[in-house]
């Protein structure tokens, strides 16, 4: 620092002008140091995002077979899965529907199949569960429904033959006999444990994992939705599309 001595003024107030300076020299050395703090808090973040896309990555190339569908464990453990589209509802029926599972629908156009896994030794809870799930990804979130009834029936129920002059399309199945009605409210619960998004019920995620979010039908789009689970969970939102199943609305935010 190059200092000049005013010979007009008295050496106390030049040694005061050198104070000034060397303050002000210390509050701009101060907004250097913070700007590079926050640089480096940014760099570090870049760097655990990228570790965290790093694990989701490999956690996708260890995928287990019914991960193709939508899935997830009710609270006694049983495997509810449930088709995307025609095309995996029709191969969810066909190639993995056993004597002991159970088969859930909604008489809503666009609803999915689901199957319950063991469901016939399950118990009430996790048979309400599994039919929430199913209809929450339904076309009744699409039409901001609260609630719709689901209904499950046993595999023997389920058949790809059609009464004669009827035509069945892909992923369409008939049901013959007693349908089973439960009426469920539409919500979904998306967390975060270990590297793994997990798709779950609110009353069953909390035993899971404390970082999540609850969801239920809303006027959010379904971009700006993935965006904020994705900031909560400091993860690139398009990992969180694929499990939206449509415009939502955050009912609750657990990020410890």
């Amino acid at each position: 620092m190059e200092i000049k001595i005013d010979t007009k003024k008295s050496i106390f107030e030049n040694i005061n002008e050198i104070y000034k300076k060397i303050k002000e020299l210390k509050r701009k050395k101060e907004k250097i140091l913070d700007v590079i703090r926050e640089k480096e808090r940014e760099l570090l973040d870049i760097d655990k995002n990228l570790e965290i896309r790093k694990k989701i990555v490999e956690k996708k190339k260890e995928k287990k077979w019914y991960e193709k569908f939508r899935w997830m464990y009710t609270s006694n453990n049983f495997l509810i899965i449930a088709g995307k589209d025609a095309i995996t509802n029709e191969i969810l029926i066909r190639k993995y529907l056993e004597k002991n599972d159970l088969v859930f629908h909604t008489d809503i156009h666009g609803s999915p199949f689901g199957i319950l896994k063991n469901g016939q030794s399950a118990q009430e809870k996790d048979i309400k569960e599994a039919a929430k799930f199913v209809a929450s990804y339904s076309r009744a979130w699409k039409l901001k429904l609260s609630s719709v009834d689901v209904y499950y029936v046993y595999p023997d129920q389920v058949s790809k033959k059609a009464p004669a002059g009827m035509y069945l399309k892909k992923g369409s199945f008939m049901i013959y006999g007693t349908k089973n009605y439960i009426k469920t409210n539409l919500e979904l619960s998306i967390g975060m444990k270990d590297f793994e998004i997990i798709v779950s019920l609110p009353e069953i995620i909390n035993n899971i994992t404390k970082t999540y979010v609850n969801i239920i039908p809303g006027d959010i789009k379904v971009l700006e939705i993935a965006k904020k689970i994705g900031n909560i969970f400091k993860i690139d939102y398009n990992y969180i599309l694929p499990y939206l199943p449509g415009e939502s609305y955050i009912s609750f935010i657990s990020n410890q």
